[in-house]
């Protein structure tokens, strides 16, 4: 029920999504099933990708944050403390291609994401 219920604010908050990728968790995939039968009426679905070792994918791509944030950890005001971790997020996926629509190269998509 609580993933039904993460799931449901998530969809209000951000749109609905065409595909979600989940790990092998039962409470999630159920979630999704109960949330597309409930959504009949729409006739577009949620589709559902499993990746059996999706925690570890994650939690490879957090690495380079988790050394950030440790250097980093005095800061003072909440605030600019998620600032920073937005930013080193950005400047990561940049850096691995992740942004939409970017053809440009590394420098230039930074630069005008910061300007």
């Amino acid at each position: 029920m609580s993933a039904q219920s993460f799931l449901i604010k998530v969809i209000e908050n951000n749109g609905k999504p065409e595909l979600i990728n989940i790990g092998k968790s039962g409470s999630n995939s159920s979630a999704i099933r109960v949330y597309n039968l409930r959504a009949l009426a729409t006739k577009s679905k949620i589709k559902i990708r499993q990746c059996k070792y999706l925690n570890n994918i994650v939690e490879q791509d957090h690495r380079f944050i988790k050394k950030r944030i440790n250097q980093g950890l005095g800061f003072k005001e909440f605030e600019s403390a998620r600032r920073t971790i937005a930013g080193i997020e950005i400047v990561h996926m940049i850096r691995k291609d992740q942004m939409v629509g970017q053809d440009k190269n590394t420098f230039t998509t930074f630069k005008s994401l910061a300007a």
